[in-house]
């Protein structure tokens, strides 16, 4: 355990750090999810207002400092492929 006062503080900033980060990540994980639900159930509709709300997460998860720009323009190309290769239902 820290005794020194800046020891201190530093374990309650990373203890609040770590939460926000736990937070974001969570919420990019459920926007995925609700993306390959879409996905699966064959609904391009649904499927393109949920790519929109994924890649506006990821965009912001990004300026958090919770994934590497790199990987959420990976993720945004292949989620964008999947989306636009359901069938659109007549």
């Amino acid at each position: 355990m820290a005794n020194h006062q800046s020891a201190l503080k530093r374990a309650r900033q990373t203890e609040r750090r770590t939460a926000t980060n736990r937070l974001n990540k969570s919420r990019l994980r459920t926007e995925l999810r609700k993306l390959r639900t879409a996905l699966s159930s064959g609904n391009r509709e649904q499927a393109e207002t949920a790519l929109n709300s994924t890649i506006s997460v990821l965009d912001k998860s990004v300026q958090k400092g919770v994934l590497h720009k790199n990987t959420a323009s990976r993720y945004k190309s292949r989620l964008s492929v999947r989306v636009h290769g359901v069938k659109k239902t007549a």
